[in-house]
């Protein structure tokens, strides 16, 4: 180092090292210097200062009693007591180790991770071979998310010693914070194989296996944790999570369940019991679930969005727009809850204020997924569209595209020529319905070059610009054209099934998520409708029908007819003509 320095920039580095008590590298500066001029005055006399200081050290010893005093204070949880205490006696006895590092261990347990990075380096200068300090930097590190500074940390610690529990157990927290799952896992074993009864590593090593897709082995893995501490409910509720995931839902509820007799002031156990039980349509429960964990964190933004969701799910709108409001208020930045509340606006009439919300969308994750990027300007709903091409692109799903092309004749009556993008299989239906609209295919492939329009609009955004238009035309006319031929076909083909009338049943959705499972009843909730006499039933359902035809047929004696030469799913002009 003295290599580097000029004498005078080595004596004043090593006299700072002394005033911060680091004296291991004042010495090494003191002589080096002394190594090459062995006569430099400064340099002595700063060694013979730090000698002092060690003998001070070695003769003001402090009372065993005051150093069990802080111990027992932090045991006891006293945190901020023991920082107050701490800091008195650093400075009554600057050279004793303990006191650094239960001073270290507090301001860490408080949250001041600066703080406590700066105390741990101080009592790692004190003794530079106590394993146990640089464990606990190695802890800081990870928790101010310095993860490089946390494995060489831990790494020093397990030089000195490998079977230092703490050690091995924050470099495995560390490796599971970057992700790298299976070094974590093996990494708890090793803790595990120290200290077989270390419930903190079982626990942690489910969250890895958990993250890892291993969610078997971290249910076992908190099960084990839940056997050596009975009452650990962080265990329970980690694995009310995983049991949640595995759509699991009554096993996820009663590990929920667990948690919060033992700790019924942790707001996290009542709010995912409340999301299980509001996706199953059990809203009155779920609201008195979000309610508890309100009165624990009346601010929590998660919570307040819950709750506003299940509150619209109620159709208790005002209570959720009030509450989409605060959410918003609390957390801003998720542009999800604008859509929410966008949604939950138009359910209450509140038609002009919820389409504005509604533009949101398009910076929601699935809306970023779905945007089109053109160099030609979006269409504003101002501008004048007389003599201009304009393009009309869908962007979600079929049902959507048909809904919202029932505003084309007020575009095509405004602009020169109309350019509509949809999913191919609505095509033909489309250009018979509209024939003074040019109805492609979606192609995304060359949208940054395309030249052959003048602006565009995503077709979601067609009722904000003509609603006034929509709420003034309150007759309703039809506007698909289904091809007459078939029409006439379908006609016949019907007649030769049965009598009318002809009762089209389409009773689930491909999406078989817990939240749209509980607005599709199974089959045989439908015996109200099925036992309806002298009616003709016929299958209009697209995906996962065949059971439930047989299903009916068996338990009800009722016939629902499904046309097997037709595809319910892809070929929408024929279902259209059926219907």
């Amino acid at each position: 180092m003295l290599a580097k320095l000029s004498v005078d920039q080595a004596l004043m580095k090593a006299k700072s090292h002394a005033k911060k008590g680091e004296v291991v590298q004042a010495e090494e500066l003191y002589q080096g210097i002394l190594n090459k001029f062995s006569q430099n005055r400064r340099a002595q006399q700063g060694l013979a200062d730090l000698n002092k200081i060690r003998h001070l050290d070695t003769v003001q010893d402090p009372p065993q009693q005051q150093a069990n005093q802080l111990i027992n204070l932090y045991k006891a949880g006293k945190f901020s007591l023991v920082v107050e205490q701490a800091q008195v006696l650093t400075k009554q006895y600057p050279k004793t180790f303990i006191f650094w590092n239960i001073l270290g261990a507090s301001t860490l347990q408080l949250g001041l991770l600066d703080e406590a990075i700066t105390v741990f380096k101080k009592a790692i200068s004190i003794k530079p071979n106590d394993a146990e300090a640089y464990s606990n930097l190695g802890n800081a590190f990870r928790l101010k998310g310095k993860f490089s500074e946390s494995i060489d940390a831990c790494k020093k610690a397990l030089k000195l010693n490998p079977n230092n529990i703490h050690a091995n157990f924050n470099m495995a927290n560390t490796l599971k914070d970057l992700d790298k799952f299976d070094e974590a896992i093996k990494a708890y074993e090793k803790v595990i194989f120290i200290n077989p009864d270390y419930y903190l590593a079982y626990n942690n090593m489910g969250n890895a296996l958990k993250d890892s897709g291993k969610l078997d082995d971290a249910i076992l893995a908190y099960k084990k944790a839940i056997s050596l501490k009975p009452n650990y409910y962080v265990a329970y509720y980690n694995m009310g999570n995983v049991l949640e995931s595995q759509e699991k839902f009554d096993q996820a509820i009663i590990a929920y369940d667990n948690a919060i007799s033992i700790n019924s002031n942790y707001a996290g156990s009542y709010t995912n019991k409340g999301n299980i039980l509001k996706d199953q349509g059990k809203f009155d429960q779920a609201t008195k679930a979000y309610k508890k964990a309100l009165s624990l964190e009346p601010d929590h933004f998660n919570i307040n969005l819950y709750m506003a969701l299940v509150l619209q799910d109620q159709g208790k709108v005002e209570e959720a727009i009030d509450l989409f409001r605060k959410s918003i208020s609390l957390n801003p930045n998720f542009v999800d809850t604008y859509l929410y509340l966008s949604l939950t606006l138009l359910q209450s009439g509140q038609i002009k204020a919820g389409l504005e919300e509604y533009e949101w969308r398009h910076k929601t994750e699935k809306g970023l997924s779905r945007q089109r990027y053109f160099q030609q300007p979006l269409w504003d709903g101002q501008v004048s569209l007389e003599n201009k091409k304009l393009l009309l692109w869908c962007e979600q799903g079929i049902g959507d595209t048909m809904n919202w092309s029932s505003c084309l004749p007020l575009l095509t009556s405004r602009a020169k020529h109309v350019i509509l993008e949809c999913q191919e299989k609505l095509v033909p239906l489309l250009s018979r319905s509209f024939p003074n609209v040019e109805i492609r295919a979606e192609d995304r492939s060359s949208d940054a070059k395309r030249e052959d329009f003048d602006l565009h609009l995503p077709m979601g955004s067609l009722y904000k610009h003509f609603i006034d238009e929509i709420i003034e035309n309150d007759m309703a006319e039809s506007y698909l054209v289904p091809d007459p031929k078939r029409v006439q076909f379908w006609k016949d083909r019907l007649s030769s099934v049965g009598k009318g009338p002809y009762i089209g049943l389409c009773w689930k959705s491909s999406d078989k998520s817990a939240y749209r499972l509980q607005h599709y009843p199974p089959i045989c909730d439908w015996s109200p409708v099925l036992k309806i006499p002298d009616v003709t039933f016929i299958n209009l359902q697209y995906t996962d029908y065949e059971d439930d035809i047989v299903k009916v047929q068996d338990e009800f004696g009722v016939t629902i007819h499904n046309f097997e030469d037709i595809d319910q799913y892809g070929d929408v002009d024929e279902v259209a003509a059926l219907c």
